[in-house]
């Protein structure tokens, strides 16, 4: 027996399986997951790289360098999120403003992410102005 939702079965995963989509109710208050009904639209190594002007390749090293996230379909093609050529730009930016290698690029950014996620906590608990991030 099966206790995913009629039809959601090979929505959303290149492997076949469902997403399972939590909410904070989910997180907090539960176990109950919820599959997502549609498919995340994803973009391909050729739509990403036209969208950020960069070549194929150097995307596929940004991959396997662990700076960029993407996933493989069924047929073993690259899929990217439709933020990937935002994260790309964010990448050539520290790459040609700070002069910085690819290694320090990732450390740099994930600081900046976390530094993104303790300014939200604190504006969440309210101990924060609505004064802009000095990012």
């Amino acid at each position: 027996m099966n206790d995913r939702p009629a039809g959601a079965a090979g929505i959303g995963r290149a492997d076949g399986g469902a997403r399972p989509v939590r909410t904070g109710a989910d997180l907090t208050a539960s176990t109950a997951v919820r599959y997502a009904l549609v498919p995340a639209p994803r973009l391909s190594l050729d739509a990403v790289a036209r969208r950020s002007g960069l070549h194929p390749d150097l995307i596929r090293r940004f991959v396997a360098l662990g700076l960029v996230d993407a996933e493989r379909d069924a047929a073993g093609r690259l899929v990217f999120d439709p933020t990937a050529p935002v994260v790309l730009a964010r990448i050539q930016r520290l790459r040609t403003g700070l002069c910085l290698n690819y290694a320090s690029i990732g450390l740099v950014l994930d600081l900046l992410d976390r530094i993104s996620l303790l300014e939200a906590a604190l504006r969440g608990r309210g101990m924060r102005s609505e004064t802009p991030p000095w990012t």
